[in-house]
């Protein structure tokens, strides 16, 4: 496992701090939780944007824009 330290302002940090703590989890596992959630995210982007140049590009746009929705709403 790896340790990475990050730099943030203080006001981030003590909204992450306090996010963690309404969550009952620590702040180190508060973000493995929310790069997991950016990583998969990236990851089906990724997969779609392959199956979209490999096939009907409108199509794999469409479903990027139902994702998109989905996750911004």
């Amino acid at each position: 496992m790896t340790t990475l330290s990050v730099r943030l302002p203080d006001d981030k940090h003590m909204r992450l701090k306090a996010l963690a703590s309404h969550k009952k989890i620590s702040i180190n596992k508060l973000i493995e939780e929310l790069s997991t959630q950016a990583l998969a995210e990236f990851d089906s982007e990724v997969r779609f944007r392959a199956l979209a140049a490999s096939g009907n590009t409108q199509k794999g746009l469409d479903l990027l824009h139902k994702l998109d929705d989905r996750f911004n709403s």
